[in-house]
């Protein structure tokens, strides 16, 4: 339905009079620019909004804010998330499944040596299609600090894509390029992770000004001081260049660095001053570094969150700087959530809520190889069993083996549900959205993929033992982000409409005029629109 509308908009547009598509065209965007904040929670718009003063306030106050935004698939990790940032669809049509299905790919390489990434496994088309099958001249422009936060916005596009790469500067892989822009190269020769070895991360305001405990002992254990924990403020960057390089992405100033890149790149690319619509796509990490690390309920999330904000407002400006702030449109949401820690939430009880199904895999595996099974047969990725029937051993009963582990692991502490997909495929359409969990997990799992079980906690509860703050789950915690649009084109608003993730690709697509070249499973939020 989505892609008729479109069309039937381009056939009008064709069939207007030349001074009227000439109108349209001087009135759309020339410069889309779509945030993405790696692990950015709504509530912590609510939780810190006396505080906030630069971009994220900016953007909330004064655009189309829907409060009640949904990643609406049920892996809720980095690389589904990004994949579904501008394509208008879930998981199930962009085939990224998992962080571990993502963008590594050994066909490439980095520039400067490394294995390198790539969208491979990406199926289908972006905005940036969309854009340039409209006008070809439309260019882009993607950079994170992660891979897949830079390549997975674009899909398979062939444009510029940039991530850092540990050593200290912003890198691509041969997918793109064979060698780097001049413009990353003199970036990257200012050495400013190396440049900041020894500096301090303390506080942006009074300590006064923090409710919340300075440290608590389920904060990560810090590789940045040798293993050892650092539970308070100051932290510091390691003192070694080298080191301050590979550490840089665990504090606030990774983002200013990615922000700083990102404007560079908008400037030598002269992008959003063309013939046609460009697109800049910046996804911010360190949230997710700092919430992993130390939590969602610490100091130290809530004084990125204010970093964030700062650093957030300087990038809006220096957008304006240089595209006219009547001809830009911003859009900013995440790619998932994140659980407190279950000590935090749990107290006493927090043990339940470690889970693990190793020794059932151990178990039912290690028959499935007595019986010769071939490599990789059965494979398990926190919540998704891998059953790859061509490689099982002959005679072997599949459908027993599924019933006997879905058996077992209802039975582990932690366990909501385990769910066979074609029970869930089954199912009718008005259960399944009476059901989010089943509708999350029919939107996650592309049919032609041998997954053929899935495996759901109990709110509140995480896979395997691990001391930092976790996601990954259906829950609300983890799929429920922020969905805003702001500037040309956007009425602004506080709505709580049900939005999801997919559907920001399509209404910026109808704010620009393009059509998308296929079926999508997210629609227009008309809601949002100026006209």
């Amino acid at each position: 339905m989505i892609r008729r509308f479109f069309a039937s908009l381009v056939a009008a547009l064709a069939l207007a009079p030349t001074s009227a598509r000439a109108q349209v065209q001087a009135e759309r965007p020339a410069l889309v620019v779509f945030i993405t904040v790696d692990q950015l929670r709504p509530d912590y718009f609510t939780r810190y909004q006396r505080q906030l003063t630069g971009g994220l306030a900016r953007l909330a106050r004064g655009g189309a804010f829907f409060s009640r935004g949904y990643q609406d698939h049920a892996v809720t990790e980095t690389a589904p998330g990004h994949a579904s940032t501008l394509s208008g669809r879930f998981p199930a049509s962009t085939g990224i499944v998992g962080n571990a299905y993502g963008v590594l790919d050994s066909q490439t390489t980095l520039i400067g040596g490394g294995t390198g990434a790539s969208p491979f496994r990406f199926r289908g088309s972006t905005l940036i299609d969309w854009m340039r099958t409209a006008d070809a001249r439309s260019r882009a422009l993607s950079i994170s600090r992660k891979d897949r936060g830079a390549i997975l916005p674009l899909g398979r596009a062939h444009q510029s894509v940039f991530w850092y790469d540990f050593r200290g500067g912003f890198t691509t892989s041969t997918y793109y390029a064979d060698t780097l822009p001049d413009w990353v190269k003199a970036f990257n020769a200012r050495r400013i992770p190396q440049s900041m070895a020894g500096r301090q991360w303390t506080l942006l305001m009074d300590r006064r000004q923090y409710p919340e405990p300075d440290t608590v002992r389920w904060e990560s254990a810090s590789p940045i001081a040798g293993g050892r924990h650092e539970p308070a403020f100051p932290h510091r960057i390691p003192a070694h260049p080298d080191s301050a390089a590979k550490y840089f992405t665990e504090f606030p100033f990774m983002d200013q660095l990615t922000a700083d890149a990102a404007i560079a790149g908008l400037r030598a690319m002269n992008l959003g001053r063309g013939a046609a619509p460009d697109l800049l796509a910046v996804s911010f990490s360190t949230t997710d570094a700092v919430g992993h690390r130390y939590g969602p309920d610490s100091r130290e999330i809530h004084d990125q969150v204010l970093r964030l904000d700062r650093t957030l407002g300087a990038f809006i400006d220096s957008v304006y700087a240089q595209v006219d702030s009547s001809h830009v449109v911003f859009a900013l949401t995440s790619d998932h959530g994140v659980a407190s820690f279950p000590e935090v939430a749990y107290g006493d009880s927090a043990g339940a809520f470690h889970v693990s199904v190793d020794t059932i895999i151990r178990r039912l595996g290690g028959q499935v190889s007595a019986m010769g099974a071939g490599a990789a047969a059965i494979e398990w990725d926190d919540g998704l069993l891998f059953v790859r029937r061509d490689r099982l051993p002959a005679g072997m009963d599949a459908d027993a083996f599924l019933r006997d582990f879905a058996a077992a692991a209802r039975r582990v502490p932690g366990v909501a549900r385990v769910d066979r997909m074609e029970d869930l495929r089954a199912m009718d359409t008005e259960a399944v959205q009476r059901d989010e969990v089943a509708r999350r997990w029919l939107h996650m799992i592309p049919r032609d993929q041998p997954i053929p079980l899935v495996v759901t906690l109990r709110p509140g509860a995480v896979w395997g033992a691990r001391s930092y703050a976790m996601h990954g789950t259906p829950h609300g915690y983890d799929a429920h982000v922020p969905v805003i649009f702001y500037g040309a084109g956007i009425r602004p608003g506080r709505y709580d409409t049900f939005a999801r993730v997919v559907d920001m690709g399509p209404t910026l697509a109808h704010v620009l005029g393009v059509a998308p070249t296929e079926t999508l499973d997210g629609r227009v939020l008309e809601q949002a629109l100026a006209r």
